[in-house]
């Protein structure tokens, strides 16, 4: 049993991927309206809206960065507990779970110092447009005071989730985002904070989510508890940590990273138009709100790939990962249609301006054509995550943005101006997502019989030796 309430090893494979998929998706939709919602508002400030929403834009790769963290460590060291539960080895899943604590306090105390300290120049260097560089400023600095909350609310929820705790996950993101929604209008239009209101909602909202994830792991329930001697880092457990949440560490920096390139290059070829920018983020959200849920998806069922793959039962992890791959299909499909026939829905969302609204209805259907490949990229990338894959989950983590998309969005524009940044988004998750279903049809059923001939081999020694 993996948990009181989940029977990872034996239970129906579709009820248990409902489970723990259906919450982890609906925890990431709401981890998502975190950002939507602060753009949304911010948005529709009057006079200005579209540089303030620029502004937000600027500093969403930072927040990134600081996210991306939090998922080295809690992508990284949940799906390796579980798999340790998954053998049996309880001492040692719990040992990852608090060197994973430790780890995220380091991080957490120098990020804050280093967002704090250097923000501006960080911004600056990162394409900040005239005309909103105060509002991202302003933003970032007060978003960066609560990076530690961050780290642990986003960091140790995984941690829950590997022990079959779905729903419990999901509050986490649900009580923060909940009390987001409530406190942007109130700090934005009633105190008149305007961004700097946004930013405070947030991060007290990610307070109370990281209170709520503290006293869960003080409780009665959970498996994985705050033990004193496992506090000490091991050289040998952090490593293991870091290396396999490397793949989704490079999603979220790589994801930083051409947000960055995105922002240079159209502040280069727009001549400084903060209407591109704005444009841009809000094309930029809507392709977070098709990856933010299948990434769920894959998420949400990694505890139960990762608990089957210790035990060798690879019949429970296809019938999973194929439930999981015809339910991500669906999704980005749709998500695609919607952005092909009605791209201007988006911009009615974020409360675009008229020359805003052009520039979505023009360029969102190429920065979006890619989409319905989402359902490999995002989805069954997470799959090789759970099963203890770490290079090869790496390269494709690389392949879209590091391999493919940046060195597009330096080159298009060469030939085509300020399009050429929108068409080398939806060119390169096309060419990514063949790459990623392609790879994982062919290595997964070699990756399971090894597996596979590895228990047996471990149970024919424990035979003989007893």
């Amino acid at each position: 049993m993996a948990s009181k309430t989940m029977d990872l090893g034996n239970g129906p494979v579709g009820r248990l991927v409902a489970k723990l998929a259906a919450p982890a998706v609906v925890a990431q939709v709401i981890n998502l309206l975190y950002n939507l919602v602060d753009r949304m508002y911010v948005g529709g400030i009057p006079k200005t809206g579209t540089d303030a929403l620029a502004g937000l834009g600027v500093a969403l790769p930072v927040t990134l960065i600081l996210s991306a963290f939090s998922n080295l460590v809690g992508m990284g060291g949940a799906p390796l507990a579980s798999i340790f539960l998954g053998e049996n080895k309880r001492d040692e899943a719990e040992r990852v779970f608090n060197n994973g604590f430790v780890l995220l306090l380091i991080f957490g105390v120098a990020l804050t110092a280093v967002i704090l300290s250097a923000g501006d120049p960080i911004l600056k260097l990162f394409g900040a447009p005239d005309s909103s560089f105060e509002y991202a400023s302003d933003y970032l600095f007060i978003y960066g005071a609560g990076t530690l909350f961050v780290m642990i609310s986003l960091g140790l929820n995984p941690f829950i989730t590997a022990q079959g705790f779905s729903f419990t996950s999901m509050a986490t993101v649900a009580i923060g985002a909940v009390l987001n929604i409530g406190l942007d209008p109130l700090f934005i239009f009633a105190l008149n904070m305007g961004v700097k209101g946004a930013a405070l909602a947030t991060i007290i909202s990610q307070g109370v989510s990281a209170a709520w994830v503290i006293i869960f792991f003080s409780g009665k329930k959970t498996r994985f508890r705050f033990r004193k001697e496992f506090f000490r880092i091991s050289t040998k457990t952090a490593g293991r940590i870091l290396i396999l949440g490397l793949s989704p560490f490079i999603m979220s920096v790589t994801e930083s990273a051409i947000q960055i390139v995105f922002n240079v290059n159209l502040k280069h070829y727009s001549g400084n138009d903060s209407d591109y920018t704005a444009a841009l983020t809000i094309m930029l959200s809507a392709n977070q709100m098709v990856c933010m849920p299948l990434n769920g998806l894959g998420t949400g069922v990694q505890p139960l790939v990762s608990y089957n793959y210790g035990a060798g039962n690879s019949a429970r992890i296809k019938k999973a990962v194929k439930i999981v791959s015809i339910v991500a299909l669906c999704v980005s499909t749709t998500v695609w249609l919607i952005s092909l026939l009605v791209p201007q829905i988006y911009g009615y969302m974020f409360s675009a301006s008229p020359s805003v609204m052009e520039l979505i209805k023009k360029y969102t259907p190429y920065f979006m054509m890619g989409t319905i490949f989402f359902f490999a990229q995002m989805t069954l990338q997470n799959v090789f995550v759970a099963l203890n894959q770490a290079k090869i989950s790496i390269f494709l983590a690389c392949l879209r943005k590091v391999i493919l998309l940046i060195p597009l969005c330096f080159i298009l524009p060469l030939f085509a101006g300020s399009a050429g940044v929108y068409y080398s988004e939806g060119i390169a998750d096309i060419i990514a997502g063949i790459t990623t279903a392609t790879t994982f049809f062919v290595m997964s059923p070699r990756i399971l019989k090894k597996r596979e001939q590895q228990i047996a081999l471990e149970h024919s020694y424990n035979k003989n030796a007893a």
